[in-house]
């Protein structure tokens, strides 16, 4: 998504901050970016449009491989297709957009642009939170009772699942992006971030934002909390459960088949975390976009690179569709 707006702004004399509301008429946000060294933006466009090729062939290959081999049609490799759609959907929210700027003389955004950034970024990126944690619970439910898997986990219950999961990040969004763009921005219209974020607008605004950053902090308690809670409980239930199969090679299984997860989980939870449960007072810009690159850039980098070089089902998927024997 790429939006840039060329045309000038409004805004009226600086005045009280409790009283600014409905007062200016921003059309456009800059941004500010990640750096303002002419030298460097080739460097930094060469950098993330490799990262953010990674992303896409990585996650259309793991989605490829899991449509063409039957052995992957498992609601394992069902959520992890959902998981790969997000992520491709969620960078493409930020990429192209951060790509065009590092060689445009005006890095702005308009007004309206700005809003279906930070709308569709949170919608994909809350989905994701939800995806993780019913991964979890998938993994959960295959290591405690695997004889009454596929009862328990029909396709049934995974589709709702799967579209709760949407569902839940849309309607969180709705309810995020309302509440911080009813908020003025006056005099200063200038971003230091590469992209639109709930925090860095709030930085920005003019007036009171103590109910957007309550607003934030309730939905994070649903959004985060919850989810990583959830994820928490399953993996102490799956450990329960794999420290009582008696064979060795049994317990190093079942902990390989949520490796993986676990991994993922830890990356995407703990940067998002840092940034969005952290009270704005204690936060900075500086900060606040570097937490920004790892959750939008590296760690969707290395989502695909996890699952398919720790996960032997899907290397033998990948080396059925080179054409190689099991065994290369």
């Amino acid at each position: 998504m790429v939006c840039s707006h060329n045309s000038s702004y409004s805004f009226s004399r600086p005045i009280n901050k409790m009283k600014s509301r409905n007062l200016t008429s921003v059309t456009e946000f800059i941004l500010l970016g990640l750096s303002s060294q002419t030298e460097l933006q080739v460097h930094l466009f060469l950098f993330f449009l490799m990262l953010y090729l990674i992303i896409l062939l990585g996650n259309l290959l793991i989605m490829l491989l899991i449509l063409r081999d039957s052995h992957l049609h498992t609601p394992m490799y069902f959520f992890l297709t959902n998981l790969s759609i997000l992520e491709v959907c969620y960078t493409s929210c930020v990429f192209p957009q951060m790509l065009a700027h590092f060689f445009a003389e005006r890095k702005s955004i308009s007004y309206s642009c700005c809003v279906i950034q930070v709308y569709t970024f949170l919608s994909f990126g809350i989905a994701e939170c939800y995806i993780l944690s019913v991964m979890a619970y998938d993994r959960y439910v295959a290591i405690r009772d695997p004889l009454r898997y596929s009862v328990t986990m029909n396709w049934g219950i995974c589709r709702r699942l799967a579209a709760g999961s949407w569902l839940g990040g849309f309607l969180a969004s709705t309810v995020d992006t309302v509440t911080t763009f009813q908020l003025s921005f006056c005099q200063d219209n200038v971003i230091n971030h590469f992209l639109c974020e709930m925090p860095a607008l709030l930085h920005l605004s003019c007036t009171d934002t103590t109910q957007a950053e309550l607003v934030m902090q309730v939905l994070c308690i649903f959004t985060l909390l919850c989810p990583i809670t959830f994820i928490i409980l399953s993996y102490a239930h799956i450990i329960i459960a794999v420290l009582r199969i008696r064979s060795a090679q049994g317990r190093r299984k079942a902990f390989s088949t949520c490796s993986s997860h676990l991994l993922v989980v830890t990356l995407f939870f703990g940067t998002v975390m840092s940034l969005y449960m952290k009270p704005q007072s204690l936060s900075s810009p500086e900060y606040n976009k570097i937490v920004s690159v790892f959750y939008v850039a590296f760690t969707p980098t290395l989502n695909p690179l996890i699952y398919s070089l720790r996960n032997k089902e899907v290397k033998m998927a990948l080396r059925k569709l080179l054409g190689k024997p099991q065994g290369a």
